[in-house]
């Protein structure tokens, strides 16, 4: 299972980063799936360099602010007006229970037919799993101002190092503050790719809303994560006081994400290590 960060910046998108989008692939043994962990604004240009807007399998909202879901507007347009003519099946998207009727006011379209001519909907219900291709996705609630936030588990059948079958498991956090779900998505997760875009002492009057450096690495660490990839950090944070916020309550492999770059979820980070050396820039 391969992670590409098409967009990672916190809450809007920055000169560097578009909002959050993620790209996962893997493969069923006939042919590559890819899934998008959000859509968020500015992301959708950002994506058509690793993949054909043909070949999305499903997009899954952890929730519905602007930031995690808003180029699905664009994504619709690129479907419904191609003057080639899509020649796909509906896209399958799955979020909160509202996802069609937001998009639809969002664009400025009646509910009906709203987009629906061109997605296939499908809402999230707590702890159930779905299945897409070689994909099980199981959300699981999360504590954030959104009418329904969720964290994802994303698992995947993958190989060890030795060539043996295994499962390989990339949890989500969307955006949250500490909260049992929370751990629950990211327990004994090969790559947990954990929001921190609080700062300890600038935000701490703020609750259920972001986690700090601090809180990801405790959440990390409490569900035994292997590897700890911060994302969602602000323009405004400086990413090298991320990491070591989350060095003072994990142990494990950490990195900060950064757009354009891919991670073998299986394996060791290879790429984003300069975050835990102090050299990579805020953002």
């Amino acid at each position: 299972m391969k992670l590409t960060i098409v967009g990672c910046s916190g809450s809007f998108p920055g000169p560097a980063s578009p909002a959050s989008c993620y790209l996962v692939t893997a493969n069923d043994g006939e042919r590559d799936w890819r899934i998008l962990l959000d859509l968020g604004n500015g992301s959708m240009g950002a994506l058509q360099r690793y993949m054909d807007l043909r070949d999305i399998d499903a997009v899954l909202l952890t929730h519905l602010h602007p930031d995690h879901c808003m180029d699905l507007c664009g994504l619709h347009v690129a479907v419904h007006w191609d003057p080639e003519g899509w020649n796909r099946d509906r896209i399958a998207v799955w979020g909160p229970k509202d996802t069609a009727d937001r998009m639809a006011t969002a664009y400025g379209l009646p509910a009906d037919p709203g987009m629906h001519e061109d997605f296939e909907f499908q809402h999230w219900t707590s702890r159930e799993a779905v299945t897409i291709g070689p994909f099980t996705v199981t959300p699981y609630p999360v504590r954030h101002p959104a009418e329904e936030a969720y964290a994802l588990r994303v698992e995947a059948p993958g190989f060890d190092a030795e060539g043996l079958p295994v499962v390989h498991t990339l949890a989500y956090s969307g955006d949250t503050d500490s909260c049992d779900g929370l751990e629950e998505a990211a327990r004994e997760s090969d790559v947990f790719l954990c929001e921190a875009a609080f700062h300890e002492g600038r935000d701490d009057a703020i609750e259920g809303v972001h986690l700090t450096g601090k809180r990801a690495g405790a959440a990390a660490s409490a569900a035994s994560a292997r590897r700890l990839l911060l994302t969602h950090l602000p323009v405004w944070n400086d990413a090298n006081a991320s990491v070591s916020e989350a060095r003072e309550t994990y142990a494990g492999d950490l990195a900060v994400a950064v757009a354009g770059v891919s991670y073998d979820v299986g394996s060791p980070f290879t790429a984003g290590l300069a975050a835990t050396r102090g050299i990579l820039p805020a953002g």
